[in-house]
């Protein structure tokens, strides 16, 4: 169904055309007084220079014919030319009761669906989720939900680091602490054991504990960078345990994510990338893209309009060994080759701006792209603390995401706790879904290029613009929807009717901003949108409500319109915030 603006701008596009005007000055927009109005026109204003009339006589012109139409209630020409306009009740009612009849809810799916490929999470293996990893998984799961609502094939990729000298370090160590192991033995002909010879614990010990010893031991970094090389030319022994730290960290990732409720539908890693790099530099070299540059092969892609300077985008070093440059670019081959996509979205830190620049302007101009294939550079801001800097633990170390969840866990299980008198088990998983609200709608409600600060209190609290607010405004409706069941009532046979009072008429104006609001998010790549359509929304029914004894209405024809609006209004903020990836519990 058509978005409600969409039919207001055709009653007003025709008004001025009847009006004897260009139909294209009927754009309307919200007011931004609606303590004056609910829609408004400055078309008049734009006319006025074209048609060498006063505006406000051209709004005069045009509000007599938009008082002939069956959409509006009020419509006023105010000085200098401005056009007031009010909705009927009857055709917002209408409006509504297509809404609620609709299974998309006034969504009008993609007519052509595209291909969006999102690239999102940012993890490595072998080292566990921080809280430098939040914002890439929360803000990519986000899009690659709005866009499926939309109609769109949207497919989420982790794309895992799993390839570099990371992985030369942990063997080397696993080597010095368990030399026997059949991995390092090059005589070993049998089968490699199947299980792993270290836990997750392990692992996320060992990489550190590797790391360090590199930076203090160049005998122990060039062993790690030798066994580096051997595994990415095929040591079996390597591979074998390669495989190994690969299905312990995915395990282990999966969970974590999961806890986030953030779901990938693929989990490539940068070694997918591998084969295709040889084909892809041999092209590069023989079309005359590529060129050697103090022993490195390079691409040129800075531009003449360039205000900075854009450095070369590199393919292989001096020494012939492959960059992150070179593996991105044979991802965007494998991803073209395999998905044939649309569009790709990068969700990285906003600091890696310049870095995609090179990437997507070498891969434009090497053609490994088609000329409508959109590459797309998402960078978000830091995460920080109360002290405007990166989040840290209070001993200020890197925070693991598994411990902050599980703190805001804690929390919210403490505040229920407080405030009912629940039981404990289902106490901890209403608190479970709080605190990813909490999580969740705290980091999305900011505009993700921009830096915010990580306040707990504030994320937890069950006031203000919060994800704990959104919820408890969700269960209140549940609540009140619940008890007019158990009074014998259906929820089948409910219908909206006409506003009975201004707060009303409120609510259902922001209940039809649904579709616009989502695909406003959508096409901007702003879930932060969102988040504020759903404050705006829980404020609109939450004053209603606290203006309306809505069970105790003896008018059961009324008491059922309300229910039903209550219901859309629940329909509405569930599929909003099933978009920015959490649910609501069933009590609070």
């Amino acid at each position: 169904m058509k978005q409600i603006l969409d039919l207001i701008n055709e009653e007003a596009v025709a008004a001025f055309e009847a009006a004897g005007y260009d139909g294209s000055l009927g754009k309307v927009t919200l007011s931004n007084r609606p303590d004056l109005c609910e829609y408004q026109c400055n078309g008049a204003m734009a006319a006025a220079k074209k048609y060498k009339k006063a505006p406000i006589m051209i709004a005069g012109e045009v509000v007599e014919k938009l008082k002939e139409s069956s959409v509006f209630a009020e419509v006023n020409a105010v000085n200098p030319g401005f056009i007031n306009l009010k909705l009927r009740q009857e055709f917002l009612t209408d409006y509504l009761q297509k809404m609620q009849a609709d299974e998309n809810l006034s969504i009008e799916k993609a007519v052509t669906p595209k291909t969006i490929m999102i690239d999102y999470g940012g993890a490595n293996v072998a080292k566990p989720l921080h809280v430098g990893h939040l914002r890439s998984a929360v803000i990519g799961e986000s899009i690659k939900r709005t866009g499926r609502f939309l109609g769109h094939n949207t497919i989420g990729d982790v794309h895992l680091g799993d390839w570099g000298l990371q992985m030369g370090l942990i063997i080397t160590e696993v080597k010095h602490r368990q030399p026997k192991l059949p991995y390092f033995d090059s005589s070993f002909e049998g089968e490699y054991p199947a299980e792993a010879p270290f836990t997750i614990s392990e692992l996320e010990e060992i990489y550190p504990c590797a790391s360090g010893k590199s930076k203090e031991d160049a005998a122990y970094k060039e062993e790690a960078m030798q066994a580096t090389y051997e595994l990415q030319n095929g040591n079996k022994g390597y591979l074998a345990l390669w495989h190994h730290i690969l299905n312990v960290s995915i395990a282990d990732l999966k969970k974590n994510y999961g806890n986030l409720q953030v779901e990938f539908d693929l989990w490539k890693k940068e070694s997918d990338a591998q084969p295709y790099i040889p084909d892809m530099v041999q092209y590069m070299k023989e079309e005359g893209y590529a060129h050697m540059d103090q022993g490195a092969l390079v691409v040129d892609v800075k531009e003449e309009t360039d205000t900075k300077e854009i450095p070369p985008c590199m393919i292989l070093k001096s020494d012939g060994a492959s960059l992150y440059n070179t593996t991105d670019l044979a991802t965007i081959v494998e991803r073209m080759k395999l998905f044939h996509p649309d569009e790709i979205i990068y969700v990285v830190d906003k600091r890696q701006e310049l870095y995609f620049t090179q990437v997507f302007r070498c891969a434009r101009k090497t053609k490994l792209v088609e000329e409508d294939t959109k590459l797309k550079f998402l960078g978000f801001g830091t995460m920080n603390g109360k002290d405007g800097k990166p989040f840290k633990t209070r001993e200020g170390g890197v925070m693991r995401l598994e411990n902050l969840i599980s703190g805001i866990n804690d929390e919210m299980y403490t505040k229920i706790m407080e405030n009912h008198e629940a039981d404990p088990k289902e106490a901890r998983e209403t608190a479970k879904l709080v605190a990813l609200s909490a999580i969740k709608y705290g980091d999305l409600s900011n505009q993700a290029s921009k830096d915010y600060i990580f306040d707990i209190d504030k994320f937890t609290s069950f006031e203000g613009d919060t994800g704990p607010y959104i919820l408890y405004t969700i269960v209140r409706i549940k609540s009140i929807m619940k008890k007019f069941q158990d009074g014998g009532n259906s929820l089948d046979q409910v219908q909206i009717g006409l506003a009975a009072g201004d707060s009303e008429k409120r609510l259902m104006l922001e209940l039809t901003r649904f579709g616009a609001s989502i695909q406003q998010a959508y096409e901007e790549i702003a879930p932060h949108k969102i988040c504020s359509y759903i404050y705006d929304l829980a404020n609109a029914f939450n004053r209603f409500y606290h203006e309306t004894k809505i069970l105790s209405e003896e008018n059961e024809a009324q008491k059922a319109s309300w229910i039903a609006l209550l219901k859309l209004t629940r329909d509405v903020l569930e599929t909003c915030i099933s978009l920015l990836g959490f649910t609501a519990p069933e009590r609070m």
